[in-house]
């Protein structure tokens, strides 16, 4: 069995170890909860305040020209489109996840009713997504189908490819499901869902930075996905609610601009000319269509030296080498829990195969997992809870240790056979788990 020394061995050996530096981590916690919310990159307190300071303090309003506020969301986009596989000025940052993907799935169920993607079934009405998808993308697909009298359908994930028919309109996904974190097959599902006369909307929260995602894909022009959304404050590090991002094929925005198709929240920002404080909509070329309101100068600040973060690793071997990490990580903390913790009910949810696995690890417990879970945040390792038993743990590889990943399963072991997490105090439900 791995042995912590060794574990202290290949942290030494690590190359990418020298970006934990980048971070602002206490040193009694083990942090795995960056699936849920990024830790604090050390640039972002110093460039907030200057832009608290200096820009809004001292230039004031004027910021917006001299400190280049109003191109925020394009340049921060720019930088994430460099992590997803899309190309420069097709990615804008905005709004939240749930608001960018209610753009995103009105444009795409726009294109299909305008007969613009499958001109020989122009009577699609179905809405698919994974029965256990984040609940948000779930709401927000069932207000448009009740909106637009459409069919939302729910299913497992492998019922997905018997939808592939002429009755699908749009495919909604997450690309790593947040609570197993199942990886889907990004590119084939793309070429059977075209194949079919479908769109697919992708949501990115869990795989933008952890996982090498390739928006255009590799080979022919089918495997490239249609439209995507996704999170800042996860991986990306952006901070508590940081602005979410939205992208759209070229192709797409070409058919909107085109057939003059908007997206729903025509905002005054996403107008082609919002100082002329025309009383007409006209909608911007490009992504820029998909914004909606003022952007928010100081959440965007924040987020962008989150991103900064990522593209650190790009002289170290970039989004492959942080895989690669991750998914030894990942292997190494299964191998443990289930040689350490065997015999305890622990249930491992996450694939076993590298290949459909994510940046997270769960197990789940028929009986006390928010109580497990609550016990070892009090010993300062720190995953998150998701209801009914699940037990999730995020590995984010700019910053966790293999020796994390080694005290953290000491910790759980512990909790489990001491019993402390039958203490009342850990049974106490808290507002967020």
């Amino acid at each position: 069995m791995t042995t912590r020394q060794e574990c202290e061995r290949r942290d030494r050996d690590d190359p990418l170890a020298p970006l934990r530096e980048l971070f602002e981590l206490p040193t009694d916690v083990i942090y795995l909860d960056g699936n849920s919310l990024g830790a604090l990159p050390k640039a972002t307190a110093a460039h907030v305040q200057k832009v608290v300071n200096a820009q809004w303090g001292g230039d004031q309003i004027r910021s917006w020209n001299t400190a280049g506020w109003i191109d925020l969301p394009q340049r921060i986009g720019d930088k994430i489109a460099r992590l997803v596989g899309a190309n420069e000025g097709e990615l804008i940052v905005a709004d939240s996840t749930s608001v960018n993907l209610y753009k995103a799935l009105s444009a795409a169920l726009n294109l299909i009713r305008a007969n613009l993607v499958a001109t020989h079934s122009p009577g699609r009405r179905i809405i698919v997504s994974e029965r256990h998808n984040f609940p948000t993308d779930l709401y927000i697909a069932e207000s448009l189908a009740r909106e637009r009298d459409l069919e939302l359908r729910l299913v497992n994930a492998d019922e997905i490819p018997e939808q592939m028919n002429c009755g699908l309109a749009v495919l909604m996904l997450t690309h790593v499901n947040y609570r197993d974190g199942r990886m889907h097959a990004m590119a084939e599902i793309n070429c059977a869902a075209h194949s079919a006369g479908a769109l697919v909307v992708w949501d990115l929260a869990h795989s933008a930075g952890a996982v090498p995602v390739n928006l255009h894909g590799n080979g022919p022009p089918e495997e490239a996905a249609d439209f995507a959304v996704g999170c800042g404050y996860k991986y990306l590090n952006g901070g508590p609610g940081a602005p979410a991002f939205v992208w759209a094929h070229p192709r797409h925005i070409a058919r909107m601009e085109e057939q003059q198709l908007w997206q729903p929240l025509s905002g005054w920002l996403g107008h082609a000319a919002p100082f002329e404080f025309t009383p007409d909509y006209r909608p911007a070329a490009g992504i820029d269509r998909f914004l909606c309101g003022t952007p928010p100068v100081l959440s965007l600040a924040a987020l962008e030296c989150g991103v900064d973060t990522l593209l650190a690793a790009e002289s170290l071997g970039g989004l492959p080498a942080l895989r690669s990490k991750s998914l030894e990580l990942t292997e190494l903390f299964i191998t443990l829990v289930e040689a350490r913790c065997r015999d305890h009910g622990l249930v491992l949810r996450t694939p076993r195969d590298a290949h459909l696995r994510g940046s997270q690890v769960s197990f789940s417990r028929a009986d006390g997992s928010y109580a497990i879970m609550q016990a070892l945040i009090a010993r300062g390792v720190i995953g998150d809870y998701r209801a009914p038993d699940v037990l999730r743990f995020g590995f984010t590889p700019l910053y966790t240790r293999f020796a994390d990943a080694w005290d953290a399963v000491e910790h759980l072991r512990q909790v489990l056979f001491s019993g402390e997490w039958r203490e009342a105090r850990f049974n106490q439900r808290a507002a967020v788990t």
